[in-house]
């Protein structure tokens, strides 16, 4: 077998089609988790995710992308894809007859999702769902948003991926997928980085302790010394009791969910005092030179 033969192993094949080239997907990993975007700026994937651990990910074939143009499938002889609001307003907003032609076109039982910034918003716990099915497909928004009717006829799930509004969801898109492709097996080099992070259930969903790294002084700031100790027992509970704080002061509804899931309640401690390490930790912040 030759060295391309070995290559193309796995592979979909490339077959002829009367389809736009734009709605033609590169080679793509047969049984891969996908990523299937509907954009009427298609060249803006893969972006960032074309990078680093995602980009390794993609070109080895852990997973695959598809951006699809809406335009091909616009209305009329430029290609129109949206119209004026019913009912009057600004802007423009994309056509149903245009969205729906697309994802049938596109097929497939991906889940889909609309970036919308009154979708629910997206969570940790969604991107780990969405790592364990086959991929989803995600409609990019542009001008005022997509008709209503498509959405519903199709079931498309709204996600926000926070409380502002963005020209288009191509830069949302693009969040859904990398927070989503680094939870897939064997794209992160050490899938052990995955249980201490922020959100991480291992981790009781609370945010992640600072982190330190060489010199151990620097600009009169010194790494704290639990972390230079050696002392296991004692790191593992400075950045349990760090975590903690955080949370709570940080993130008050991520630290109710936490007290609410707690096995053992008479653990509720005030994290002011809650070891004499963090105590450390606050006095040399308040004064680095000590």
């Amino acid at each position: 077998m030759t060295d391309g033969a070995m290559k193309s192993h796995g592979r979909l094949s490339i077959r002829a089609s009367t389809q736009p080239r734009d709605l033609m997907a590169e080679p793509q990993v047969r049984g891969a988790w996908t990523a299937q975007v509907f954009t009427l700026f298609p060249e803006a994937f893969p972006g960032v995710l074309g990078l680093s651990l995602t980009g390794r990910a993609l070109s080895e074939g852990l997973w695959n992308l598809r951006s699809i143009d809406l335009r091909p499938f616009g209305i009329g002889k430029h290609r129109n894809v949206d119209d004026t609001p019913a009912g009057g307003g600004a802007g423009m907003v994309i056509r149903a007859d245009v969205m729906d032609a697309a994802l049938r076109e596109a097929g497939g039982d991906l889940p889909v999702i609309y970036l919308s910034p009154r979708g629910k918003p997206f969570t940790q716990a969604r991107a780990r769902e969405l790592a364990q099915g086959p991929g989803m497909t995600l409609i990019c928004g542009r001008f005022e948003g997509v008709d209503q009717r498509v959405l519903d006829a199709h079931g498309v799930e709204e996600i926000s991926i926070g409380d502002y509004v963005l020209t288009g969801g191509e830069l949302a898109a693009q969040v859904l997928i990398d927070a989503t492709v680094r939870l897939i097996p064997r794209v992160l080099g050490n899938q052990d980085s995955l249980a201490e992070e922020s959100f991480s259930p291992d981790h009781g969903g609370l945010l992640e302790h600072p982190q330190y790294t060489k010199p151990a002084l620097w600009e009169g700031r010194a790494i704290p010394e639990v972390l230079l100790s050696g002392n296991h027992a004692a790191i593992a509970n400075w950045r349990h009791d760090m975590a903690e704080r955080l949370t709570k002061e940080r993130r008050p509804d991520l630290w109710r969910a936490y007290e609410e899931t707690r096995m053992d309640p008479a653990k509720d401690r005030q994290l002011s005092g809650a070891s004499d390490q963090s105590r450390d930790y606050r006095e040399h912040q308040e004064d680095p030179k000590r």
